[in-house]
């Protein structure tokens, strides 16, 4: 009985000993794989006991293809093998075919530590990836990839009504793509077709990835996640009539089913009148007076030139004595004056309607940067005015691209006094340098 009871503990300490980290992989997706459409491997790694230092997945390179790591969470992994309990982590590839073709995968290197026999380890383990084959579908060229994805949809708004718009607004469309098993990168800009009668500013796109999506049908992976683009577009209208902005159509690969299809956006009717006239005055309070009498006229034109003879006096001979201090502080009060927020608006303003479009872009910046921000961008990012915004973003059209477009100077100068902006103050954290202690 001894013999057997000593056979079985060398028996168990040599499957201890022999115990050693290793890897395997595979290509989650089944069925057909087209050009564009995004191929996950995933890499399982485990070690005997526990990890002291997590594995670490290198990036490759394939020819014809984009190699990126997912950023989704690294799954924790438990297994026995032989009586042997096995700690793993797994990773997913994604791996996009740019043209159809057979792909062989490299052999990557994963470097990790483990605890081996209660002594921490650190150890290589050698993987060699699987291959897989890509097929264009009928009727698309091998050497053009699609938008290859599920679950996409496409949707727009604008900032306000199109049918009721005036001559020099700026109407600002949104255009969002959202799909599924894809990354951001890989979705292709939206194809916009001239509107004639209006001119148009495309903002640089906003790319998401890692977004919850409402109506998901991902194939395999997280069933509420996926990716975005958005598009914005400015458009204005110089003159008035009616102007038709045209349709959208954004092919992609759906494959779920293994079809080409075709998301699109119905055209907009855009109508522009002419615009009101508007004019900054303030109209003077004129109120009747009871007439006065001779006499009473005369006497208070005496009071009052005897009262002028006395300030006169008073002031020569003060004047004198503190001449300095009244130079001194009428400077101060003048400078105060024309640093104040109300004399500063009023500057910006003229600039803004009289002055060149790069004078008043110059103006906007300063202002930006005596309210307490950064930069223009800053600032409009705070103020969450759309008209604001989009009046500036023509402003850089006429700067950066083309002059053509029409910007309303006197909706800018309206709306650059938001009076919610403040200075930025920064806390001292730091107590006084000398501070005095109470006798």
């Amino acid at each position: 009985m001894k013999i057997f009871t000593l056979l079985f503990v060398m028996l168990s300490i040599g499957r201890a000993e022999a115990a050693e980290p290793f890897g395997r992989a595979s290509v989650e997706d089944a069925g057909p794989i087209v050009p564009g459409q995004q191929v996950h491997i995933s890499v399982d790694v485990f070690a005997p006991g526990f990890f002291v230092s997590p594995p670490q997945f290198p990036l490759f390179d394939v020819s014809g293809t984009l190699v990126t790591l997912s950023n989704e969470r690294a799954q924790n992994l438990l297994q026995t093998i032989d009586g042997v309990e096995y700690a793993g982590i797994r990773r997913t590839y994604s791996v996009v075919p740019q043209i159809s073709g057979a792909f062989e995968m490299p052999e990557i290197s994963i470097e990790l530590g483990y605890a081996n026999d209660g002594a921490p380890t650190k150890t290589v383990v050698r993987l060699q990836l699987p291959g897989f084959e890509v097929s264009a579908p009928a009727g698309q060229s091998a050497a053009l990839p699609l938008l290859a994805a599920t679950g996409l949809t496409i949707s727009q708004s604008f900032d306000r009504d199109p049918a009721s718009l005036k001559t020099g607004d700026a109407l600002v469309r949104t255009i969002t793509v959202e799909a599924q098993d894809t990354q951001a990168m890989l979705m292709p800009p939206v194809e916009l077709e001239a509107s004639p009668g209006i001119t148009r500013y495309v903002k640089a796109p906003i790319l998401k990835d890692g977004i919850e999506i409402k109506t998901g049908v991902g194939l395999g992976r997280s069933a509420n996640l996926g990716s975005s683009r958005t598009e914005t577009v400015v458009y204005t209208a110089a003159k008035q009539g009616s102007f038709r902005i045209p349709a959208v159509s954004y092919p992609w690969f759906d494959v779920g089913t293994q079809a080409a299809s075709e998301a699109t956006l119905a055209a907009t009717e855009v109508h522009v009148g002419r615009a009101d006239a508007t004019t900054e005055r303030i109209d003077p309070n004129l109120q009747s007076q009871e007439p006065v009498s001779q006499s009473h006229n005369s006497t208070i034109a005496w009071w009052s030139g005897a009262g002028a003879a006395v300030a006169v006096a008073a002031a020569f001979w003060f004047g004198s004595y503190f001449a300095a201090s009244v130079a001194r502080l009428a400077r101060r009060q003048a400078a105060r004056l024309k640093s104040s927020r109300r004399a500063r608006l009023g500057r910006l303003r003229a600039v803004i309607k009289a002055g060149s479009d790069a004078a008043v872009y110059q103006a906007l910046q300063e202002w930006s940067r005596s309210l307490g921000y950064r930069s223009l961008t800053s600032w409009i990012g705070s103020v969450g005015k759309p008209q604001l915004a989009a009046q500036i973003a023509v402003l850089e059209q006429r700067l950066f691209n083309s002059a053509e477009i029409g910007l309303d100077r006197v909706v800018l100068a309206r709306l650059v006094d938001t009076q919610t902006q403040r200075p930025f103050h920064r806390e001292v954290a730091l107590p006084p340098l000398n501070p005095t202690s109470a006798d």
